[in-house]
């Protein structure tokens, strides 16, 4: 369990000589493992006991971190697993291992995949959320998590762990409206979304004990779970006061305009009640994958003052993301002819076409249930090399030097696509002049002889010859790079001399340089480019660039009160570094922090940081393109529209348009987005205050108030929050930013969309209160008793999308603006009981208050229509944990546990509101357990 570093480090000070460290934090190495900003700390122990055997299950376990990339995501899943502190986004939370950082996750995100660290090989995590910017430098915006791994093992240790989901299905609500619209319902689930890795750790020392060698390999595998699994996603949920209804995408069973073929052929009006197709049960719920990791430490003591180090490592991780079939989806335009051989006299008539030579410009749609799935199969391979030496020279100087060098070769390869350059080929059909039978058009002028006609009229016409021609693939491949070079020396400066008279230790400083080069590629292949693949969401534009960054940073902490009345410890620390990008920018980040003592049971500490982050390579160099990335709803669509005539009229709809703008049933738009040359580097402030009590013997409590504040931040504005506006207050500042295609739509054609690109918005920013508590107790002759709690108070989540605009809170609330729930408390309680009896057993409450949905929210930045009061709020959820682990000898251990020992179902909403790239199957798997049940044992075995 995550508690404060304070309290661990003190507790394994207690069992060993203190020796010079550095934490997580600071590159001075001292005796004093206490620091002016709060560090939280997870054991490999706590990690055993956390049962789920991935980083990423980990790290979204700790109150701290929000949801991000991860195995739950399927539609616009990058393969990769991220980790987000205080919800401010995953590229401001640097990932090191070991003190040194993580490449960027792969040619698709800047953000460090947590896949290329297994869990089996952390010796310690530590996470640093009061931001440490000039210490480690960009991207420490939100905190740091640093994985210390297992680099001095000696022996042989084998760990098998096998895991899965158990449920029972018993969501009523969904049931009754899954039954009311006859789709089915999956039964109970006794073992599945299963999941297996096995993992090899040898080490040994050598040349007399002068160096360690730690060789490390694993496999891990992960089973497809779908969405038709479980009875709270079966189906798609959509709005229908008082509660919800199974909604579906306008793109199902042929359509063409409001028609669709009967049994007899002929058309008939589309129902959407009836006829909408759910999309949803074919989704991944969890994405099946394969993971292997190679992991290769080396340390040798060339002398008593230099040691040579490597650290190399590869990781390769295969998944395949999968979502509900493509096809036409509808709003592709095509053009039919009176001439058409496969129009019967009704549909004609239907189409307006009543005489030889008329032609008509339709709006068609069809899912391709013939031709299965929409499948991306994402490949990832990363390999990373740190070689240094390290150690102390004369006057107890402390020194590292070290290269890194890092690579991530990215590939997608993406199925079960139509070529929309093909769609209106197969659409346009006339009769062959020789023997009279329907082919396309482009087969009689000679343009393209290999069309086949696709029969929307005619239920089972379409031929296997049809989908042959109009199926699709698209490819991706790219890579992201990174290479390092440093020098730290640092020293405890009272050897010289140097220290206050009233302090027992010396000035302590750290001084370095680094120098860095990121460089990143993507290429898509023409079908990716062009957005030829139909229900791809837009095209996959190229990005090339690179850039280096030279920096040198400085630190000092001064020791200025020891054992005087009052003050058993008083330090004073400063840190400054210098940042020079080759794209023109230079940063200063500095910060001051202070660590108070007054008596020996109380800790005082807190720290005032300026933080600089520079634009990532997406961000500056990715072309501007049309995009699903709109907002997430246009009350100005449909025959009878929610918004005012008026209001339409705001956002471009002219009144001839009005009631005639074809509805949008996934709520799918249009944003434009890309990056910005011209962007330039966001700031944040970052103030923490708490103190560490020691009331009474084991009993540890740690409270530290934080406030974060990003200023000019680096974010593609929200599209949702600038329609809205435009739509209620027609202020030209943002309906200048809203562009209506010529059907009034912004989603019919690429000329409809919303200005969503990357821009220096007005700010973002957090503030609240972290609480962390620890206690032990013996039992008389039946061991000790161990409780520990982490929790976090969110007391606001502040956004401001353009300056001037004004800002909204999110603390609190989920939906359509806000996205993903921000909790404003959420914890994890902790009690173990180490028995006497080789057996340990550990009681887990994972508690997460409820949120609100944004559009209730009194700030006009928010509020909206409601379409269902039964999203309202999700309701807050408890998940109780229970693990053991049985200790057979010295050499044999097995762990056993149960997460969600209730089965608790997550808290569901409507797709309307679960509208953010993290919400799937009708929640947010990335915030709450959402398979059930989760059974897990591992038996690990050291010789």
């Amino acid at each position: 369990m995550a508690v404060a570093a304070s309290a661990a480090l003190a507790q394994e000070a207690a069992q060993a000589p203190m020796q010079r460290i550095e934490v997580t934090g600071s590159r001075i190495p001292t005796l004093n493992t206490e620091g002016a900003s709060p560090i939280t700390t997870l054991t490999s122990k706590d990690i055993k006991i956390d049962g789920p055997k991935n980083t990423e299950d980990l790290m979204n376990n700790l109150p701290q971190v929000f949801a991000s990339q991860g195995a739950a995501i399927s539609n616009g899943a990058t393969g990769t697993a991220t980790v987000d502190l205080r919800g401010m986004g995953a590229g401001r939370t640097l990932v090191l291992v070991n003190g040194k950082r993580l490449p960027s996750g792969s040619a698709l995100t800047t953000a460090a995949d947590l896949n290329e660290i297994p869990s089996q090989l952390i010796q310690r995590v530590e996470v640093l959320t009061g931001g440490a910017g000039a210490v480690y430098g960009s991207g420490a915006v939100a905190g740091v998590v640093n994985f210390i791994m297992k680099d001095s093992f000696e022996g042989v240790e084998f760990q098998a762990n096998v895991s899965g989901s158990n449920h029972q299905q018993h969501s009523d609500e969904v049931q009754a409206v899954v039954n009311k619209k006859g789709f089915p319902l999956p039964g109970n689930k006794s073992f599945d979304g299963k999941k297996y890795d096995f993992s090899l750790l040898a080490g040994s020392n050598f040349a007399d004990n002068k160096g360690n060698a730690t060789f490390f390999v694993s496999h891990k595998h992960a089973d497809a779970l779908l969405q038709s699994e479980r009875d709270y996603s079966a189906c798609s949920l959509g709005a229908s006061d008082p509660g919800f209804a199974c909604s579906g995408s306008g793109t199902s069973i042929a359509r063409i305009n409001s028609w669709t073929p009967d049994a007899s052929g002929n058309p008939r009006k589309y129902v959407s009640a009836t006829d909408a197709y759910n999309f949803g049960p074919l989704n991944f719920f969890q994405r099946p994958s394969d993971q292997y990791n190679i992991n290769s430490t080396l340390h040798y003591d060339i002398n008593e003052n230099a040691r040579l180090y490597s650290d190399f490592n590869v990781h390769l991780y295969t998944t395949d993301a999968q979502i509900a079939p493509g096809g036409i989806f509808y709003g592709q335009q095509a053009t039919l002819s009176y001439e058409n051989p496969l129009l019967n006299s009704a549909w004609r008539t239907a189409l307006g076409l009543n005489k030889p030579g008329d032609t008509a410009t339709v709006t068609v749609g069809k899912r391709n249930v013939e031709g299965g799935p929409r499948n991306s199969h994402i490949s990832d391979m990363s390999f990373r090399e740190v070689l240094g030496v390290k150690g102390t020279i004369g006057g107890g100087w402390s020194y590292d030097v070290f290269g890194q060098f890092a690579r991530v070769n990215h590939d997608d390869h993406a199925t079960g696509y139509f070529s929309s350059r093909l769609i209106t080929k197969a659409l346009d059909v006339v009769a062959d002049p020789k023997t009279g039978k329907p082919v396309c058009r482009s087969v009689v002028d000679g343009t393209d002889p290999s069309c086949v006609p696709y029969n929307l009229y005619t239920k089972g016409g379409i031929t296997k010859e049809a989908l042959d021609y109009l199926q699709a693939a698209g490819t991706n491949s790219g890579y992201t790079q990174q290479s390092v070079f440093g020098i730290n020396l640092g020293n405890d400066l009272g050897a010289y001399g140097i220290k206050l008279p009233t302090a027992e230790n010396g000035v302590g400083v750290s001084v370095g340089y680094e120098q860095r080069v990121e460089k990143l590629v993507l290429t898509p292949d023409f079908e990716n480019q062009t957005g030829d693949l139909s229900g791809s969401g837009g095209p996959t534009v190229p990005v090339a660039g690179s850039y280096n960054v030279k920096e040198t940073y400085g630190e000092i902490k001064v020791p200025l009160l020891d054992n005087a009345a009052f003050s058993k410890h008083l330090d004073l620390s400063a840190s400054y570094r210098r940042s020079n990008y080759s794209t023109g920018s230079n940063t200063n980040t500095y910060g001051v922090g202070i660590d108070w003592q007054p008596v020996e049971m109380a800790r005082v500490r807190g720290s005032v940081q300026r933080a600089a982050r520079a634009p990532n390579i997406f961000e500056l160099y990715t072309p501007q393109s049309v995009q699903l990335a709109g907002p997430t709803d246009d009350p100005c669509g449909g025959e009878k529209p929610k918004a005012t005539q008026a209001q339409c009229a705001n956002t471009g709809l002219p009144a001839s348009l009005y009631g005639k703008v074809a509805e949008n049933s996934t709520n799918q738009y249009n944003g434009r987005t890309g990056g910005n040359p011209n962007v330039q580097p966001e700031t944040a402030d970052t103030v923490t205050l708490g103190f560490v009590l020691d009331p009474m013997k084991n009993l540890t409590i740690t409270v530290d108030a934080f406030r974060l504040k990003i200023k000019d931040a680096i974010q593609s504005v929200n599209a949702q929050s600038v329609f809205q506006q435009c739509l209620t207050t027609g202020n030209p500042l943002y309906c200048k930013m809203v562009h209506r295609d010529s059907l009034g739509s912004l989603w019919l054609l690429q000329s409809g969309y919303v200005e969503a690109g990357t821009t220096n918005i007005g700010s973002q920013g957090t503030s609240g209160v972290d609480l962390g508590a620890s206690y032990r107790t013996k039992l008389a002759g039946l061991g000790g008793l161990d409780f520990t709690l982490n929790g976090t108070y969110v007391k606001t989540y502040t956004v401001e999308n353009l300056p001037g605009m004004g800002e909204y809170d999110c603390a609190g609330l989920y939906g359509p603006t806000c996205n993903t729930p921000t909790p404003k408390w959420r914890h994890k309680f902790r009690t173990t009981w180490s028995s006497p009896y080789n057996f340990d057993l550990s009681l887990t409450w994972r508690y997460f208050d409820r949120v609100k949905n944004d559009m209730l929210d009194a700030n006009p930045l928010l509020a909206g229509e409601l379409d269902t009061k039964r999203d309202a709020y999700m309701a807050s959820r408890s998940f109780i944990d229970l693990s053991g682990t049985y200790r057979f000898n010295k050499k044999m251990a097995l762990s056993v546990g149960i997460n969600n020992l209730l089965d608790k179902d997550p808290p569901i909403a409507s797709s309307s509101s679960v509208g953010s790239s993290y919400g799937n199957g009708n929640t947010y798997p990335q915030v709450y357990d959402s398979y059930g049940r989760f059974v897990y044992a591992n038996l690990t075995y050291r010789f």
